[in-house]
């Protein structure tokens, strides 16, 4: 069709290269099932769980993290499906990478948070129990979010809608990486993302479940529980999604500060497909959930996640009796140990007397200790 003054005729849409097909494929598969799942998720913790415990409150927050920065799935599968670049202007292509950066910040230093709340259960039961409070989490949640926000501000910088000539008078816009030509500043970028992102809270990680470790292996109380689990699961699989991309910023920082064209091009070439990888993280913590539940899915149908959840919180509940049984001066020690007189039975308590008057007060209380120790061990 001829054009007229402002009427142009229609351009034909270039092939999608092969890098572009993958993209799509990741993403397309992130969005259908994250977005979803982590819904899903979301609905399960507000409608199902009642008594909601530390790892669960970080796993609502989590799943809330992943569906919001699963909203802007759409805008990139147009973007390398259209052929026509980037179509939704410089705002926005800011604010998607921007909130992308976030989501990142975001499950990394909760996943912190929970490694954290796993270590001072175990190695300060006390001083643990004195932390689980509404306020408390609800400050520590604030500050995560605000820090992630914060960690986050470079990355609208060096993000530009540059317009890019295609050839034959065409000119297309296209959302890019822009560091106006300055090694300095992407070296800056690339090693405060992987600093901040990655060696700083897995340095932390990795401290915290160290010692988990270690005094689990030489305790009495060896109950790991279904919350350590599925912890470590979301680690892994946070771990896996994520240090590829972080690799290919050490290569692109090595291949700056030694001037290697073939190295930057590399990491220049992997980058778009590490990128949408990572993006993928946000959908695979529903799957993990799924697996984990396996057990309540018969039993509890769609409720399974919320059973799966309220495991976390028994278990909170069995280190909380657990460290209060470990102290002879707390002021619960009687009814607890007045609890389990009341289940064993009438032999329980006669043990209990004759023994206390043939010893002296401080052995007495050893038989009702024990019996307390294996219950617990028990549960």
């Amino acid at each position: 069709m001829a054009s007229t003054g402002n009427v142009s005729t229609p351009l034909q849409q270039p092939p999608i290269s092969t890098s572009a097909q993958v993209g799509i494929a990741i993403l397309s598969l992130a969005f259908l099932l994250g977005f979803p799942g982590n819904l899903f998720v979301v609905w399960s913790v507000l409608c199902r769980v009642k008594k909601r415990s530390v790892t669960c409150l970080l796993v609502l927050n989590l799943a809330m993290a992943d569906a919001f920065v699963l909203l802007s799935a759409p805008l990139f599968l147009r973007y390398l499906a259209g052929g026509r670049g980037w179509e939704f202007g410089s705002a926005t292509c800011k604010l998607v990478h921007y909130l992308s950066s976030v989501n990142m910040y975001v499950s990394i230093y909760l996943i912190c948070l929970m490694s954290m709340d796993r270590w001072l259960a175990v190695s300060r039961p006390f001083v643990s129990q004195r932390m689980r409070t509404k306020r408390s989490l609800l400050v520590l949640l604030l500050g995560v979010w605000v820090l992630a926000f914060l960690l986050s501000l470079p990355m609208p910088f060096y993000r530009s809608n540059l317009e890019i000539p295609m050839g034959n008078g065409r000119t297309v816009y296209h959302c890019v990486l822009y560091h106006w030509k300055s090694i300095p500043h992407q070296v800056f970028q690339y090693l405060f993302e992987t600093i901040m992102g990655c060696i700083v809270p897995f340095s932390l990680i990795s401290t915290c479940y160290s010692s988990v470790i270690c005094r689990l292996q030489g305790a009495m109380f060896q109950s790991r529980g279904k919350g350590s689990r599925l912890i470590l699961l979301i680690i892994s699989a946070f771990a896996v999604f994520w240090l590829p991309y972080h690799i290919v910023n050490i290569i692109q920082v090595a291949g700056l500060l030694q001037n290697s064209d073939s190295v930057i091009n590399a990491a220049k070439t992997a980058r778009p497909n590490v990128t949408a990888f990572a993006y993928f993280s946000s959908a695979i913590n529903p799957v993990l959930y799924v697996f984990a539940g396996s057990s309540h899915i018969r039993m509890a149908g769609f409720s399974f996640m919320g059973r799966l959840l309220e495991a976390t919180n028994s278990e909170s509940r069995s280190t909380s009796v657990f460290s209060r049984g470990r102290s002879s001066s707390s002021p619960d020690e009687s009814s607890v140990l007045h609890t389990m007189s009341v289940k064993f039975g009438k032999t329980f308590k006669s043990k209990s007397k004759e023994r206390s008057s043939s010893v002296a007060g401080g052995e007495a209380n050893e038989p009702e200790l024990k019996t307390l120790a294996t219950v617990e061990q028990d549960e």
